[in-house]
């Protein structure tokens, strides 16, 4: 029989494999701050329906949350998944909302056979150093990823910092978390003076096996729709198959 998990506990996987800096919990939306770094950890989260009572309608749900990030100095951005309110995406969208970055949720069972692995050694790096290597590999200075490797040191669960290096070149990066018995893959980048050779699919390759061996039973990762190129390695390459779609409206 095949192993299947819930949309919840997916996106719940998710979110606590990449941690806000702060974040508070309001009528069942899980509100997250960090820095500006990630739509991820600076939007609101809807996860579970609404215990105040008497409920409070959307409209002044929306507007206190946007007074909540104003205060952080943040944009208020909301990510819509199957888990939130019905009417809350038209909601935004008539206040004129932009819809930003449609995502697919994809999951692998690790039951099936994994790819074979092309040459290359995979090796797990402490934070700083695989800081470095991730914006020397995507070309971005490391001043602007500090609070990027906060939330790295901020993950509670196991995970692997892993780079991909062909003799003494690193040439791609990527991470994996842990959480019971699914693992997350984040962060991947090939250095784009590497890619078409494998390399890529050799990373997260590693990156399953690994979760497999600390007893993960599936993998997930996200991927943005229009980003063909990756979608090609996760689906026809990986085997991996969309759960569900989620977008951001920013406010």
């Amino acid at each position: 029989m095949s192993y299947d998990v819930s949309i919840q506990r997916l996106d719940e996987a998710q979110l606590n494999a990449w941690p806000a800096l702060q974040q508070m919990v309001y009528d069942g939306w899980l509100l997250r701050f960090g820095k500006g770094y990630t739509k991820r950890a600076n939007s609101v989260n809807p996860l579970y329906p609404p215990v105040q009572r008497p409920l409070l309608d959307l409209d002044t749900r929306i507007a206190a949350c946007e007074s909540i990030y104003a205060a952080r100095d943040l944009p208020l951005i909301f990510r819509i998944t199957p888990l939130a309110p019905p009417d809350l995406d038209d909601r935004l969208v008539a206040r004129g909302c932009q819809k930003i970055s449609p995502t697919l949720v994809q999951t692998r069972d690790l039951g099936e056979p994994l790819p074979p692995v092309p040459a290359g050694d995979v090796r797990h790096e402490a934070l700083n150093a695989w800081i470095e290597i991730f914006c020397r590999i995507s070309g971005q200075p490391v001043a602007l990823h500090q609070t990027h490797k906060t939330i790295l040191s901020l993950i509670p669960t196991p995970c692997f910092l892993a780079v991909l290096v062909d003799g003494d070149t690193a040439v791609a990066c990527g991470v994996a978390v842990l959480e019971r018995d699914v693992v997350g893959v984040f962060d991947l980048v090939t250095a784009p003076e590497h890619r078409g050779k494998g390399y890529g699919t050799a990373l997260i390759t590693r990156l399953l096996a690994w979760g497999r061996e600390q007893g993960a039973a599936r993998a997930y990762l996200g991927v943005e729709q229009d980003n063909a190129p990756a979608r090609h390695v996760y689906e026809s390459k990986l085997g991996f198959e969309t759960r569900y779609t989620y977008w951001y409206r920013r406010v």
